[in-house]
């Protein structure tokens, strides 16, 4: 089985133990998506929607930068843990469950967007991008990355990280779903959204405990990671 969501809510309750090598994985690309994330946008103050939450490592990482952070994701068990950690560190995380193809967010909610590891696993991905626009407020920002489709992308991600390394559980990825930077600049401004700079994310080091740590790369080949704003005014861009 490709594209299996169920891998989530089966980890559900020890999401925050770090016992779970490819959780770990995870939870070690939140720093690296950040240290490119944060030299595009203020948190502090933001209201933001991770969109595609999970356990809440994002979201409890944004909330610390101050921002005002809403998390969704359609596994249910995911986002009771992500609750219970949120309530145990004392971080204000309000959680809901729910998809990216109808989200059940009034026009103009937030600031910002956020949504990692999502895109490439959506039904829907034109719908996705067209409820990320609406849900923006005029000048908001669309934060991203996704996994580029090629047979380099493929190998790296499917047949090295989910095979051979268990970086992630075999069947997490569908490499038919994977997105071409191209084609993901014609959808963003299908919904109206202006696409802004991409870079690539990787590897850059290993930690202590012998876990590869994250940061953004030149090559956009594998993961690459985005930005794209709604315009200030209204119409399409």
């Amino acid at each position: 089985m490709r594209n299996d969501l169920t891998i989530y809510d089966k980890v559900a309750d020890r999401w925050w133990s770090d016992d779970i090598r490819w959780v770990r994985t995870l939870k070690n690309l939140v720093p690296g998506r950040l240290a490119w994330f944060d030299r595009q946008i203020d948190w502090a103050g933001k209201t933001v929607l991770d969109l595609g939450c999970a356990g809440g490592f994002m979201a409890e990482a944004l909330a610390r930068r101050g921002a005002d952070v809403t998390g969704i994701d359609p596994a249910a068990e995911a986002i009771d843990a992500a609750r219970d950690h949120a309530r145990e560190g004392k971080l204000s995380i309000g959680y809901d469950v729910g998809g990216g193809e109808a989200l059940p967010y009034d026009d103009a909610s937030f600031d910002a967007v956020v949504c990692v590891d999502v895109l490439e696993h959506v039904a829907d991905l034109n719908k996705v991008l067209s409820e990320v626009a609406r849900t923006l407020r005029p000048g908001g920002l669309f934060l991203f990355d996704t996994i580029n489709r090629n047979p380099l992308a493929r190998l790296a991600t499917i047949t090295i990280a989910e095979d051979v390394l268990r970086l992630l559980p075999r069947g997490t990825h569908d490499p038919a779903m994977f997105i071409k930077p191209a084609e993901l600049r014609v959808a963003l401004q299908g919904a109206g959204l202006v696409p802004g700079p991409i870079t690539g994310l990787g590897p850059r080091g290993i930690n202590r405990r012998g876990d590869l740590t994250f940061g953004p790369l030149p090559l956009a080949a594998i993961l690459y990671m985005g930005i794209a704003q709604k315009p200030a005014t209204g119409g399409h861009a």
